[in-house]
């Protein structure tokens, strides 16, 4: 998918990246803001977090999706970090402020989803937030043929689940049209916002 000299997904960020940036929350008087893309793919996402100021980790597992992204760092003029790993194996050395991803989460096993998810949330900042896509079962529509056999779907309503005790800051359910693997198919997805409580005391 990234071998291409060209952007698969293009340059320009995702509508979703915008939207969590809205919900960020304000810099710490200590330092600035740090964000995880996780599955940041070519990095057009990751890019955006980078150039409004927050500290940004791009991590894929493909090393020309890293490549490209890196290169649009340079195009864009912002410092971004990248690393290489699986989102079935991360771990997070330092907290985040911002835990992206799109397109991503539904590589992780479904056996491992809750440690996982557990692990990312005890990874974030008081005050910080998850913004998550995660493709969702619909059974008005066909099987995807971009559908590949390391990728689980989700059940609708399921990631609430994994933050019982978070806010919920927005919600979204949508099908769109998709050509990604040159032929028109649907999608059936759910985005989320969830906060992290602010400890007191």
């Amino acid at each position: 998918m990234y071998a291409g000299k060209e952007f698969y997904w293009g340059r320009e960020p995702n509508d979703f990246a915008r939207k969590a940036l809205e919900f960020l929350p304000d810099a710490r008087v200590e330092g600035q803001l740090r964000a995880i893309d996780l599955g940041a793919g070519e990095g057009r996402d990751a890019v955006l977090f980078a150039s409004r100021g927050v500290e940004t980790l791009a991590l894929d597992i493909a090393p020309n999706a890293l490549e490209k992204a890196r290169r649009l760092a340079r195009e864009k003029g912002v410092r971004l970090e990248t690393n290489r790993g699986d989102v079935n194996e991360v771990r997070f050395s330092r907290p985040f402020d911002l835990v992206y991803s799109i397109g991503a989460i539904q590589y992780i096993e479904p056996q491992k989803r809750a440690a996982r998810f557990e692990h990312f949330k005890e990874g974030t900042n008081p005050g910080g937030i998850h913004a998550l896509f995660a493709f969702v079962d619909d059974p008005r529509l066909p099987p995807a043929p971009d559908w590949g056999p390391g990728e689980h779907i989700y059940h609708p309503g399921e990631l609430p689940g994994y933050y019982a005790g978070w806010g919920l800051l927005h919600f979204q359910s949508l099908v769109f049209d998709d050509d990604s693997a040159g032929i028109p198919h649907k999608h059936a997805a759910e985005e989320y916002v969830f906060e992290k409580p602010v400890q007191l005391g």
